[in-house]
């Protein structure tokens, strides 16, 4: 049998440079290095740097999605001041009506199953 070779031309396809690496010192205590070390024995992690650079992914992520929270909580906040000034609120009322709208809610549920 004759075996077919791939004609690839290095030079068509870019290679991802790799990112600017810098070393920083971070203070731990006796446990987390502990951990650390546990999940790189383990082979849960190849080097404790993977577990640190997987644990500031999550801290970005949370911290984007924070960001956002804050930006739709200011919008919010700023919707309400336009409207207006705030009525008093008839407490009787608004039970009633949010009771028949979870008793209507109910009926749906139950003619759908």
């Amino acid at each position: 049998m004759q075996q077919e070779v791939a004609n690839i031309d290095p030079l068509k396809y870019e290679v991802a440079a790799m990112p600017e690496i810098q070393k920083v010192s971070v203070a731990l205590t006796g446990e987390q290095i502990g951990a650390l070390k546990a999940a790189v024995e383990t082979g849960e992690y190849a080097t404790t740097s993977e577990i640190v650079r997987e644990a500031i992914r999550d801290w970005q992520f949370k911290r984007e999605l924070r960001m956002d929270d804050l930006k739709r909580l200011r919008q919010l906040w700023d919707e309400g001041k336009a409207s207006g000034a705030a009525t008093p609120v008839d407490f009787a009322s608004a039970r009633r009506e949010a009771r028949l709208r979870l008793e209507k809610l109910a009926e749906d549920q139950a003619l759908a199953s």
